[in-house]
C-alpha cells in the first residue's frame, strides 16, 4: 500500500490567490495547472484522480503538492535556473560606455564626447552612445563648480549667520551687505529682427560701446527682503564707510547686525574709530570661501538677470538710474528669502559613474 498523499489545508487568502492565478486572462498554463493541483488536493482528491483530470503523471502532481505544503505559494514558482543569463545588448553597451568614461579621453582632448566614445568603442555609433547617455542622465557638456570652505571656524561662523536669518535678535535689523563692482554701461543696438520666413525675434548687436562703470553697494533687510543701494566709482574703505553711514542714518536708534564677507575693506577691527562711534552696529563675517551664506548674493543674481543682462545704456548715469528704478520696483513686492536644507550624503564608489549601473 502506497504512502498517503500530503494533506493540504488552505487559508482564505491562499485560496483567493490560487483562484486568481487560474482566472487571470494571460496566465501561463504551467501556473494554472499547479494552482488546480493544490485546489483539488485541498478538496481531498487523490494524486491519481488529479493526474487523470489533468492528463499528466502522478509524480508531477505529487511534486507540486509537496512543494506547496513545504513552501506555500512561493513553492509554485520555478526556481532560478543555472547558466549564462540572456544577453542584453543595450545593457552591455551601457556598461561599456560607463567603463570608457572612467578612462582618460584620447590625447589632445580635454573630455569625452559622443563621437569620441563611439570611435573608442569601435562598434557603436554616436547616436547609440548619446541614447545611452540620455538614459543614464549624463550630460558630457554640463559642468558644475563648487567651492569648499577651508575655514577652521566654519561651523561656528555659519551657525552664527544662519541663526541671524532664522531667529533674528529682537528690536534689531539684520542687513546682508556686499558690493557689486565694475557694472558696465554698455551701449548696443537692440530691437526686433524680421527673418526671411516671416518670424520675428528680439536680440541685440554683437558690437557695443563702453561708457564707464559703477560700483553698487547694496544691503538686504533679511526680515523684509527690501534692498538699499548706493552707487560709487570705487570700492575702497572710504566708500564702504560712507555707505555704512547712510545705513545708520536710515535706521535711526536701531541696533544693526551686518553680515559681510571677508574682503579686506570690510574687516574693521573693534578698535577702529568708526566702530567705536557706532556701538549699536555689530559685524558678522561669513566663513572664508562661503560667500553663498550671504543672502545679498542671491539678490545680485536677480538684479543681473532682470535689469542688466541684455540692456543698453548710453551713460553711467543712465545705468545707475536703471538700477535705482529696479530697486524701487523690487521693494514694492519684496519678500524675505526662504532657505531650504537638502540632506547631503557622501559616497565613495569605485567609479564616479558606478551609482548609475543597474
Amino acid at each position: 500500500m502506497g504512502r498517503p498523499p500530503t494533506p493540504i489545508t488552505l487559508t482564505a487568502e491562499e485560496r483567493r490567490q490560487l483562484e486568481g492565478m487560474i482566472a487571470r486572462p494571460k496566465a501561463q498554463m504551467r501556473y494554472v495547472e499547479r494552482a488546480r493541483i493544490v485546489l483539488w488536493a485541498a478538496e481531498g482528491q487523490s494524486n491519481q484522480v488529479i493526474a487523470q483530470r489533468l492528463a499528466t503523471r502522478e509524480a508531477r502532481v505529487s511534486r507540486w503538492r509537496t512543494r506547496f505544503e513545504r513552501e506555500g505559494l512561493g513553492g509554485l514558482h520555478d526556481a532560478p535556473r543555472l547558466g549564462r543569463p540572456p544577453r542584453d545588448p543595450e545593457a552591455t553597451l551601457r556598461m561599456r560606455v560607463l567603463a570608457k568614461l572612467d578612462e582618460p579621453p584620447p590625447a589632445g582632448f580635454a573630455r569625452w564626447n559622443g563621437p569620441l566614445l563611439a570611435q573608442a568603442l569601435g562598434d557603436a555609433t554616436a547616436d547609440q552612445v548619446w541614447a545611452q547617455l540620455r538614459a543614464l542622465g549624463i550630460s558630457l557638456e554640463r559642468r558644475r563648480s563648487w567651492c569648499v570652505s577651508t575655514d577652521p571656524q566654519f561651523a561656528a561662523k555659519a551657525a552664527d549667520i544662519v541663526g541671524l536669518y532664522l531667529t533674528p535678535p529682537c528690536n534689531a535689523v539684520v542687513l546682508s551687505i556686499d558690493e557689486k563692482p565694475g557694472i558696465q554701461a554698455l551701449e548696443r543696438a537692440q530691437g526686433w529682427l524680421r527673418l526671411p520666413n516671416g518670424r520675428a525675434l528680439t536680440g541685440f548687436a554683437h558690437e557695443y560701446k563702453r561708457h564707464g562703470t559703477t560700483t553698487l553697494f547694496a544691503a538686504l533687510e533679511t526680515a523684509t527682503g527690501r534692498v538699499h543701494g548706493g552707487h560709487y566709482r570705487r570700492k575702497r574703505r572710504d566708500e564702504f564707510l560712507d555707505f555704512l553711514d547712510w545705513l545708520v542714518a536710515a535706521h535711526p536708534g536701531q541696533i544693526l547686525h551686518l553680515i559681510l564677507d571677508n574682503l579686506s575693506t570690510h574687516l574693521l577691527p573693534p578698535e577702529h574709530p568708526w566702530r567705536r562711534r557706532h556701538p549699536q552696529v555689530h559685524f558678522h563675517f561669513t566663513p572664508t570661501h562661503a560667500s553663498w551664506l550671504n543672502q545679498i548674493e542671491v539678490w545680485f543674481s536677480i538684479l543681473s538677470a532682470q535689469a542688466l543682462r541684455g540692456a543698453s545704456f548710453t551713460s553711467v548715469a543712465q545705468l545707475t538710474a536703471a538700477i535705482d528704478a529696479f530697486i524701487h520696483a523690487y521693494n514694492q513686492n519684496a519678500t524675505p528669502f526662504v532657505w531650504t536644507k537638502v540632506r547631503v550624503t557622501q559616497k565613495t564608489p569605485q567609479s564616479k559613474y558606478s551609482n548609475l549601473i543597474r
